[in-house]
């Protein structure tokens, strides 16, 4: 399979992680064969995907008829899901020992519902980390500002995070901040930094879906900046990426191995119709960064997905574009705030509507012994 364009993206700086799991997948042979296909490097996982992934074909029927009568829903859940993740950190471990821990991670969440207590994501973080017991994890914290205080306490406690749901920069510089502070109160306490690994999952399209709706509404001139707020948001956040993982504070910590965070291109599938299938990729091409994609934006690009170095061209254009939007009425704060809402609120209801599903699943494994 012709991958030529999907390896020149990964020379050009950019881990390759595929938006996807579900267990057939991880003992077909078909997530090894991607590895050298699609040239991946890491994948997430989030509430929505395993929803999808329970709700079809019997794949997770063994383990849920086998599993303890006493065990809740959430905890039979976390049962298929760590197992998974699990695996999938087994099918990694060969990118992540040859790249050094630089990449072959896996993605595991933590219930959405605590995105805004600090002090119960720290707990479940830390289950999830023991439980699946694998170095190239990573665990999921929503980036709200309670998210934030959790990422410091668990770098400090050794847990690699990727912080998501991150629309907005100030959010971004919050979770930066969180990991180089973590970073340092290991440092202090005498703890080793070079096995820490971070990323910090911004999510693009959803951004134009947004303000394209806000655009459309106010009309006239102030429709030419429709499909340009995501990827101008973005490339700032990179901006203060490459600020922030610079200079004096930071050189002490790489001197004693640290790694940078990662910037994660999230939710880079493209939701509009009108624009280009692979708009959210090309646009955000660059050293250190990471685009987690789901399968069919994989196949688009390595059909004709065009690579270059763009995730820090144009930055004048891209403030102009940002500036004009705000002119002409419509607040990316506002924006940002009203993502993040309703991306905890979307997450909670896969959460809801797969638990109900593995709930209803259990009910029919069991009544088919009888």
């Amino acid at each position: 399979m012709d991958n030529h364009r999907l390896q020149a993206l990964h020379d050009a700086g950019q881990s390759i992680w595929l938006d996807y799991i579900d267990r057939t997948m991880l003992h077909n042979g078909d997530l090894e064969r991607r590895l050298t296909d699609d040239v991946l490097t890491g994948m997430t996982s989030n509430p929505t995907i395993f929803q999808k992934a329970l709700a079809e074909g019997t794949a997770y029927d063994d383990q849920l008829r086998a599993a303890p009568a006493s065990l809740d829903v959430k905890q039979l859940f976390e049962l298929v899901e760590t197992q998974d993740v699990r695996d999938a950190c087994d099918v990694f471990a060969d990118v992540y020992h040859r790249t050094n821990g630089d990449d072959g991670y896996v993605s595991i969440e933590v219930s959405a519902n605590l995105a805004n207590d600090a002090a119960a994501t720290i707990e479940e973080a830390h289950r999830l980390w023991a439980t699946v017991n694998r170095p190239n994890l990573l665990v999921k914290v929503p980036g709200t500002v309670e998210g934030a205080k959790a990422v410091r306490q668990l770098i400090t406690d050794g847990v690699n995070v990727n912080i998501t749901l991150l629309f907005a920069v100030k959010a971004h510089e919050r979770v930066i901040d969180a990991y180089i502070d973590g970073l340092e109160a290991r440092v202090s306490k005498g703890l080793p930094i070079d096995k820490i690994a971070s990323v910090a999952s911004f999510f693009v399209s959803r951004v134009d879906t947004e303000v394209d709706k806000r655009l459309e509404v106010i009309g006239g001139s102030a429709r030419q900046y429709e499909g340009k707020a995501a990827i101008a948001n973005a490339k700032m956040a990179y901006q203060l990426f490459v600020t922030k993982f610079g200079g004096a504070r930071w050189n002490a910590l790489e001197a004693k191995g640290a790694r940078v965070q990662r910037p994660l291109w999230a939710s880079t599938s493209t939701k509009n119709p009108a624009y280009r299938d692979v708009l959210y990729v090309e646009n955000l091409i660059g050293p250190d960064t990471v685009n987690t994609m789901p399968p069919k934006t994989i196949e688009d690009f390595r059909d004709h997905g065009i690579v270059a170095r763009t995730v820090d061209a144009d930055m004048d254009r891209a403030r102009g574009e940002l500036a004009a939007i705000a002119q002409a009425g419509v607040s990316l704060d506002d924006v940002t705030d009203t993502l993040l809402r309703e991306g905890i609120a979307s997450f909670e209801k896969s959460f809801e509507t797969m638990t109900a599903g593995i709930k209803a699943k259990v009910a029919q494994l069991h009544s088919s012994k009888i």
